[in-house]
């Protein structure tokens, strides 16, 4: 039987009734289903904030801890470090002060009468002096030592906090990926009361702050090792530099020696032979002054005849006649030991004996002067007016009116006592050298690069 238009409008209205009860029902239970996981990963959550919370804790004291056994342990040592130094810059001040006592009573002996017995005690002070200088430098390179050492521990200590730190960044950052997930909704429907939700956003927060705090840490003693590193280089060179002056100060010592054997020599602790040695001495200086003098005027006037003009400075500057090295007694050297005799007119630089000296700056020779167990030495014209005397020479290898070019080498140094060209008094192995302005000493060192 056909059925009627009212029985299929029925069941056409009945069939989409089921359809949406059943569509409500299916969109109920996915719901109810999100709702329960959401729970089930808050409440997963809920427990894991503790376990970070108190994983947080392990982690900071740990570091804490590890820092401060590490620390306690370089703050020992440096400590002791410290100690020394203060004692070495304590002997130092005590030097340093004995110091100023030789050097009072050199210059009052350099006032007194020439004769033997201030000599010789002026010899001997200087002796003592230099014995002196020489712990001092000594002290000056154990105690550059010790800050090197205390420097490398505060380096290694630096090292070592930089490594804590980025272990304790490290921790950090993985407690902070587990909580990646976590979303203020989620935090929300952990807790009980608003309060409660406003205090676990702020522990997310105090963790993100945690993380800044560590980078800044790391730059900070990145900066730190970075100075302190910087402060090695110095102090290593620093040393470099105080090795080699313990070494000239032993040269300078050795020579006093050397000076004051020759003395005791030449006199046979005579009071007349040393006053005949002091008259040798004076006159071999003015010769030696009055001979420069009227030379130079002689061969510059000799050089503009030759030429229709003056002598040029066709050099940049002068060089050293010797490799640059020690000055041990400056112009006009108010602790020369030879002072009551002549004024020091030059610069005396270390140089071994027999050392290959070289032309200052060209010009023409016109001195070279061959004064066999006297003072030999050598004089160059140059242009501007400037001249150079080369003094107490063991060889000469120019003759005079010869024309030589800077770096030329013109003969050998001397000076040792008793030796060829050394003169009559001398303070060891060395090259004494001059520079005159118009004929009038200048100070070489103004000249000098």
């Amino acid at each position: 039987m056909a059925a009627s238009s009212f029985q299929i409008s029925n069941y056409h209205r009945h069939s989409g009734i089921t359809q949406r009860r059943d569509k409500f029902q299916t969109s109920s239970i996915l719901c109810y289903n999100k709702f329960m996981l959401s729970i089930k990963k808050t409440m997963k959550i809920k427990f894991l904030i503790p376990v970070v919370f108190l994983g947080l804790i392990f982690c900071w004291t740990n570091f804490v801890f590890s820092q401060t056994e590490y620390a306690g342990d370089i703050n020992e040592e440096v400590k002791q470090i410290n100690q020394e130094i203060k004692e070495k810059n304590d002997r130092i001040d005590e030097i340093q002060k004995k110091l100023g006592v030789y050097q009072t009573t050199i210059r009052q002996k350099q006032a007194d009468q020439a004769n033997l017995k201030n000599q010789l005690a002026i010899l001997e002070n200087r002796i003592a002096k230099a014995e002196l200088d020489i712990e001092s430098a000594q002290i000056e390179v154990d105690r550059v030592n010790l800050e090197l050492k205390k420097t490398s521990l505060e380096i290694a200590d630096k090292d070592k906090q930089i490594e804590k730190e980025k272990e304790h960044l490290a921790s950090v950052l993985r407690l902070m990926h587990k909580q990646d997930s976590k979303t203020s909704l989620e935090i929300l429907l952990l807790n009980n009361s608003f309060s409660e939700f406003i205090s676990e956003i702020k522990y997310l927060e105090d963790i993100n702050s945690e993380i800044g705090d560590s980078v800044d840490d790391l730059k900070e003693h990145k900066e730190q090792l970075e100075k302190k590193k910087t402060v090695l280089l110095g102090k290593e060179k620093e040393l470099v530099e105080l090795k080699k002056e313990l070494e000239d100060k032993k040269t300078l010592l050795l020579s006093e020696q050397q000076n004051r054997a020759f003395v005791l020599d030449q006199t046979k602790s005579s009071e007349k032979e040393f006053q005949k040695l002091l008259l040798l001495a004076k006159e071999e200086q003015q010769q030696a002054e009055a001979d420069i003098v009227g030379l130079e005027k002689i061969v510059r006037a000799k050089i503009a005849q030759t030429q229709g003009k003056e002598l040029e400075f066709n050099d940049v500057g002068f060089i050293w006649p010797v490799a640059k090295n020690l000055v041990t007694s400056y112009f006009h050297d108010p602790d020369y030991p030879f002072r009551y005799i002549y004024e020091h007119p030059g610069v005396d630089i270390r140089a071994g004996q027999g050392t290959e000296l070289k032309a200052a700056a060209s010009g023409y020779v016109a001195r070279a002067k061959d004064a066999g167990q006297g003072y030999s030495y050598i004089m160059i014209v140059h242009g501007d007016g400037l001249a150079t005397v080369y003094g107490h020479v063991s060889g000469i290898y120019v003759k005079e009116d010869e024309y030589v070019i800077q770096g030329q080498a013109i003969g050998r140094s001397g000076g040792m006592p008793g030796t060829p060209g050394a003169g009559r008094m001398t303070t060891g192995p060395h090259l004494h050298f001059e520079v005159r302005l118009n004929g009038i000493p200048v100070n070489p060192s103004e000249y000098l690069p």
